[in-house]
């Protein structure tokens, strides 16, 4: 076998804020002290405040998450059996017998260039005899002699074989009533039968029980540029084993459908339906071949397990999640869509930061936090509290953070601002990274809304920068098909937010508060995205009647 992933995905949000990631990596490393194979993952890049809080506290970044769904490097395949090119029908037929499956022909590189099957080995055996004909005709003299176990005596420089085979049985007339011109002769250690089938140009002697040849003969046949070939086995098998000689080149099917490692299960076991073969190769990214893939791997394929934490909405999570097993939900927000086949376990709190729900989990399961995993969860629920400011914030979050801040032993208040000075800011963001520096999509009524939020010191700092903003906003909105962006900008020390808006539909906005003027930065005593903007914009919404 050679792959099998059986592990729990744990993954926060598209466009994913530090809540997002350290609440995936302190999830996943808890299932894994409970005996779980579990993986953190991330649906984007890591901003400029997560990556300063992962290398503060010493984590990687979790792996990326594309798709809810298995591929084929993920599921269990069957090892592929390689073959050469010039691998005989012989030794093919024999190594086929032996592992049960198919056979993959690859060059010297492993890139795949046949198929061998059963039938195809098969049809050989008891196909047409003009087929074994042509083919004869087009093998090696050597090739023969491999397979017949036997002994080249001699090969001329341009073989004539025609790919028809006579066995002589020497009678009263001797040789005189068999045509043998540019055959492949098989018969017994008698010189001058052999002689005579030389005479009568005979492309390739094939002679059974003997250990030598005549030198005459050896010379005629040097003369007359026919083989000679001592074989191994008795006259049945040397007829027999003879039209095997052939090398697979000549026979393996060349019309392959193939597959890649990083396709999707479903859509793979979609197109094999259609088709007939018990097993189709599987390459891996250079074209090499990685596996054999049948419809039993398909149909008894795993699907993958999922946690999401710090969401619980579609449009936020993991492409084709509920084509996954989705298996629980850590969330800290309003309900939104995801719906699964089964009972799991659907965790949501009203609390200001899904790692404050986390760090209880692990006081549930009486698991400890070391200083590092501390640290991670308290910077995490200080980003989301903004540094517990946020009308989110609740007294279990200040009560869990303040518990982190003692096993990790950092000051909040120092910590706070190490984070949203070193870590937030706008220094080497370009206007895209801004834009998606902590953006999440939300679903109100019939319109597509995308909220984002940054932490600034002094959302001042926007400014200078504000008019190309909006300008790439409105593109950006036009892009993604948006009714209506938001962006925040967030002062931590004024509790109030810069705002910024564009898209076709941005009555919601200036109807949601009290006047913006020329999707201008206007300043309102707004710092939270849950429980100050949604619900405003979703109340205009509902109240419009549009």
């Amino acid at each position: 076998m050679l792959n099998t992933n059986l592990a729990i995905h744990v993954t926060g949000h598209k466009h994913p804020d530090t809540d997002s990631i350290c609440s995936a990596l302190a999830y996943a490393n808890l299932k894994r002290k409970q005996g779980l194979d579990a993986i953190a993952c991330r649906l984007g890049e890591v901003n400029h405040e997560t990556s300063y809080i992962l290398n503060r506290f010493g984590f990687e970044e979790p792996m990326v998450l594309n798709d809810a769904r298995m591929t084929l490097s993920e599921i269990d395949l069957d090892e592929p059996v390689t073959i050469s090119p010039e691998t005989t029908i012989f030794e093919a037929w024999q190594i086929i017998q032996d592992e049960k499956k198919a056979l993959v022909v690859v060059d010297q590189d492993q890139r795949v260039l046949g198929f061998v099957t059963n039938s195809d080995l098969s049809s050989i055996a008891m196909g047409d005899t003009a087929k074994s004909i042509e083919l004869l005709q087009k093998t090696p003299i050597s090739y023969i002699a491999q397979t017949l176990r036997g002994t080249l005596v001699y090969e001329p420089e341009k073989p004539r074989l025609n790919g028809k085979v006579s066995i002589i049985a020497v009678a009263e007339h001797k040789l005189e009533n068999y045509e043998l011109a540019d055959r492949t002769v098989i018969l017994g250690n008698d010189t001058e039968a052999q002689l005579q089938a030389i005479e009568k140009d005979a492309a390739c002697l094939v002679v059974v029980w003997s250990e030598k040849i005549n030198e005459n003969v050896i010379a005629l046949a040097k003369e007359k540029g026919c083989a000679i070939i001592i074989s191994g086995h008795g006259t049945l098998n040397t007829s027999r084993y003879l039209y095997y000689s052939t090398p697979v080149r000549f026979i393996m099917s060349t019309d392959l459908l193939t597959f890649q490692r990083s396709e999707y299960v479903d859509d793979v076991l979609a197109r094999l339906v259609k088709t007939r073969f018990r097993s189709y190769p599987v390459l891996d990214e250079k074209n090499h071949i990685y596996g054999l893939i049948s419809r039993f791997h398909l149909l008894n394929a795993r699907k993958k397990k999922i946690i999401l934490v710090d969401h619980n909405e579609v449009s936020q999570s993991v492409d084709a999640v509920l084509d996954g097993d989705l298996m629980e939900v850590i969330d800290h927000h309003r309900i939104g869509d995801i719906t699964t086949s089964k009972p799991i376990m659907f965790r949501n709190q009203l609390v200001g930061s899904t790692c404050t729900i986390i760090a209880q989990l692990y006081d549930e399961a009486r698991v400890p936090l070391d200083g590092k995993m501390a640290g991670l969860l308290c910077a995490a629920i200080i980003s989301d509290t903004l540094n517990f400011k946020s009308p989110t914030t609740t007294q279990t979050d200040i009560n869990t953070g303040q518990r982190l801040a003692r096993i990790a032993q950092v000051n909040t208040e120092d910590l706070a601002k190490d984070i949203f000075t070193n870590g937030s800011g706008l220094k080497d963001k370009s206007i895209e990274d801004i834009i998606e520096h902590d953006i999440k999509e939300f679903t109100l009524g019939k319109y597509r809304v995308m909220v984002g939020q940054m932490s600034l010191y002094d959302p001042n700092v926007i400014e200078p920068l504000r008019v190309d903003l909006v300008k790439a906003m409105k593109a950006y909105a036009a892009e993604k098909r948006l009714d209506l962006l938001m962006l925040l900008f967030t002062g931590l020390e004024n509790n109030k937010s810069a705002v910024l808006y564009a898209g076709k539909e941005s009555w919601i906005a200036t109807d949601a508060f009290d006047k913006v003027s020329n999707d201008a930065l206007v300043y309102y005593d707004v710092i939270s995205r849950k429980k100050q903007v949604m619900p405003r914009l979703s109340a205009v919404v509902e109240g419009s009647g549009r």
